[in-house]
């Protein structure tokens, strides 16, 4: 699949159309996504229709937009026209289709990109493999005997095969990273409220954020820029207008504050998670080591507020026909709705604690390096994992250093270490770190990524499969 940027620049110039890009794209997804999965839906009449429309626009000499006739697709829990939102879940197959397109849809369409279908992903959003019990296993692209990660993992595993050059999906405990480490991709969580959630099935409200997957970094601040925008439909949204960070890129990281995390986020995690960091922060000469007091804290109140929340806002169903439920994601929201009510008001003193910790070390820092994961794509049904000579549950592990900073809404961009062979990961398989930055500050992130993707030590390697 060639980048976002270079399909849309072939297209204006004539070279190709459109039409002929999206009628690629979807034989490639007939032929090659029944060995991930990463699809639920593929929207092919709606993909000819919008490649049509933007041909017609360069024909009439209009201006189709930025992304004109890129390929994507979203995870099932953002609204298409049409289609029932199914957030992975056998309740939501009966629901009504989709009015409108949600907020980043219509953005992305708007820009002249073209939707080629909804993703797998998690039930609900709860987990972090994408073992999704009513649509099958989404499948790395690297190796398809091992998860995709999640909850995003369709996300991740569409743009890691090359199906697609982008994708949006959600990130309430590392959704959008945790896919992006295992898949070898990049992936944008945000500052929270940075970007519109409406008509995203939600997760949880204090916690959810969306973003966007891509292969490069140019590709994933184009579809950054698009689809930022002030959106009434959001009340949680807080955006604030910013230069496009595309015009950041060939910056550099001069005057640039660049620490590696400490603590909490040097601890767990297997060898090769601590190898991706080592050499990101060589190439970045960052000898500095900061910890954010707390971390592990705030990991727990994560844990809490998502138990609580998300029980409580699928009581009713969870009342009435909790066989409908896969019996993991059913068992958590129970456990989260019996939660005692002073145990969530303690989860939020300890968040407060460790956002104040966090902009303390902001104070003098502008970027923090951390691992995304901490170890690499586990095979698909493992329970367990061995961690340190303990033996500790896979699925919500992944998130170990993913949670801390949603919990308070930090950006970050995660990015693919390029050959992960060189740093010994078990198989050559895929492994990212964290750049983590202060809120509204996606800026500095975009230029530390495009530094490191130029001197060859993040990019996304060749899929395998």
């Amino acid at each position: 699949m060639t980048s976002a940027a270079a399909t849309a620049a072939a297209i204006r110039a004539g070279r190709t159309t459109a039409a002929a890009v999206a009628e690629a794209a979807l034989a490639d997804i007939a032929a090659r996504d029944g060995r991930t999965n990463a699809f639920t839906a593929v929207t092919a009449a709606r993909a000819r229709a919008e490649a049509a429309a933007v041909d017609a626009a360069l024909a009439a000499g209009r201006d189709p937009g930025p992304l004109a006739g890129v390929p994507y697709a979203v995870k099932n829990l953002f609204d298409l026209e049409g289609l029932a939102t199914l957030a992975g879940a056998k309740i939501e197959r009966e629901a009504k289709p989709a009015a409108r397109d949600a907020a980043l849809v219509r953005r992305l369409r708007d820009a002249g990109a073209v939707c080629l279908g909804a993703l797998n992903m998690d039930e609900y959003a709860y987990g972090f493999t994408t073992e999704n019990s009513h649509d099958g296993p989404c499948r790395n692209p690297h190796d398809l005997t091992r998860i995709a990660g999640g909850s995003s993992g369709g996300s991740g595993a569409a743009v890691g095969a090359g199906l697609v050059p982008l994708s949006i999906g959600s990130d309430t405990n590392g959704s959008i990273r945790v896919p992006s480490s295992l898949c070898g991709i990049f992936g944008l969580k945000p500052t929270y409220g940075r970007l519109s959630r409406a008509g995203s099935y939600p997760f949880v409200g204090s916690l959810d954020h969306l973003g966007p997957f891509a292969r490069d970094v140019t590709d994933l601040a184009l579809a950054y820029d698009v689809l930022q925008g002030a959106d009434p439909d959001d009340p949680a949204q807080q955006w604030r207008a910013e230069e496009p960070v595309s015009g950041v890129l060939g910056e550099g990281v001069a005057g640039l504050r660049i620490a590696v995390a400490g603590g909490h986020f040097a601890r767990n995690g297997h060898r090769e998670a601590f190898a991706a960091v080592a050499a990101v922060a060589r190439a970045l000469d960052a000898t500095r080591v900061v910890e954010i007091p707390h971390a592990a804290e705030a990991r727990a109140a994560a844990f809490l507020i998502t138990m609580a929340e998300g029980g409580h806002l699928h009581m009713p169903d969870l009342r009435t026909r909790p066989d409908d439920f896969d019996p993991g994601t059913r068992d958590r929201f129970l456990a989260g709705a019996l939660l005692p009510a002073h145990w969530v008001q303690q989860a939020q003193r300890v968040r407060a604690i460790f956002r104040a910790a966090a902009a303390r070390v902001f104070d003098e820092v502008d970027v923090l390096v951390a691992p995304a994961t901490p170890y690499v794509a586990t095979p698909i049904g493992q329970d367990m994992i061995e961690v340190d000579g303990e033996r500790i549950p896979v699925r919500p592990n992944l998130g170990i250093y993913t949670q801390p900073i949603s919990c308070i809404g930090l950006p970050v961009i995660a990015a693919p270490i390029a050959d992960p062979a060189t740093i010994g990961t078990p198989g050559g398989l895929p492994i990212g770190v964290q750049l983590i930055a202060a809120p509204w500050r996606e800026d500095v992130l975009f230029r530390v990524a495009a530094a490191l993707e130029r001197a060859g030590v993040c990019a996304a390697p060749t899929p395998r499969s």
